[in-house]
């Protein structure tokens, strides 16, 4: 992982644009929460998925870095007072709290935005547009209402809530949480030439993954330390939010966790192609401490 992530680093670098001109402060503001540290789990998913169809080339670079800026995005929006109102990220101060709100949002905005200008790179390095293309179209479906934001609109609708049923928290937990994942692994398999059923496996995968890659975060919250997590603990119970935790409980929530890892792991070996790093970080994902 930490090969990986240092591969990833560099391309995060390349793709950043330069803090100059009047509007500088942004491109900080950019910079300082995109490069705050962490896994680079979802570029991760992407590169090794990319591998394991045989990709080979720089055209995945430009959606490495994209789906990274899309995430970063999501975090910097998440930390603000009208959101959960954290303080601290990775061990460190949020952007807002660094910058300002205001620039805060518009930090947010505009690595979302950048992202899609950084994707679009990856045409001028392919011999198969319409791979591209293909690959550009579930990055921004994976992203906006129907993926990422529509989970997250959801979210923020049942805060205050009591209780909100089963299917409306799979719901929010597949898109908010289970969709950049699907995303990451979706493109890189597309770049590389996978087929539709390959591809749609993976998405089965990947949704699975994410939704107990969020129950477990909802365990964290509860059981992991700041230093271990480099944030603050029960920001879910301070924000009065729904988790699997809170709504039927500890147990059940690591049981979720058990079969949702079993069921993914099941969609992948129905794949003609492995990749044991890939499969061991997918375990990681659901298993990990921080």
């Amino acid at each position: 992982m930490e090969k990986r992530t240092a591969e990833i680093e560099t391309v995060l670098h390349q793709y950043l644009p330069l803090a100059e001109g009047y509007q500088k402060m942004i491109m900080e503001a950019m910079s300082y929460g995109l490069l705050s540290g962490g896994k680079r789990l979802r570029p991760m998913l992407m590169l090794e998925t990319y591998r394991m169809f045989g990709g080979q080339g720089a055209v995945v670079e430009p959606f490495l870095a994209a789906i990274e800026m899309i995430h970063t995005y999501s975090l910097i929006h998440d930390d603000l007072p009208a959101m959960d109102d954290d303080s601290y990220r990775r061990g460190r101060k949020t952007t807002h709290v660094v910058y300002g709100e205001a620039m805060g949002i518009l930090a947010g905005d505009a690595l979302l935005n950048f992202a899609f200008e950084t994707a679009l790179q990856a045409f001028s390095m392919s011999d198969h547009p319409l791979r591209t293309a293909k690959a550009m179209r579930i990055l921004a479906q994976k992203a906006g209402i129907y993926g990422m934001i529509g989970g997250q609109v959801v979210d923020v609708q049942n805060e205050d809530h009591n209780e909100i049923d089963a299917d409306t928290l799979d719901f929010i937990y597949r898109l908010k949480t289970g969709a950049l994942i699907q995303a990451s692994m979706m493109t890189g398999a597309v770049l590389a030439g996978a087929e539709d059923s390959e591809v749609r496996l993976l998405e089965q995968a990947a949704e699975k993954v994410g939704v107990a890659f969020q129950i477990q975060d909802d365990i964290l919250d509860v059981t992991g330390t700041l230093e271990e997590l480099g944030k603050p603990v029960g920001s879910d119970e301070k924000n009065k939010k729904n988790t699997y935790v809170s709504i039927y409980g500890m147990e059940a929530a690591k049981e979720r966790v058990r079969q949702l890892t079993e069921e993914a792991g099941a969609c992948m070996a129905q794949l003609p192609v492995e990749n044991k790093f890939l499969e061991d970080l997918l375990l990681y994902l659901v298993r990990r401490r921080s």
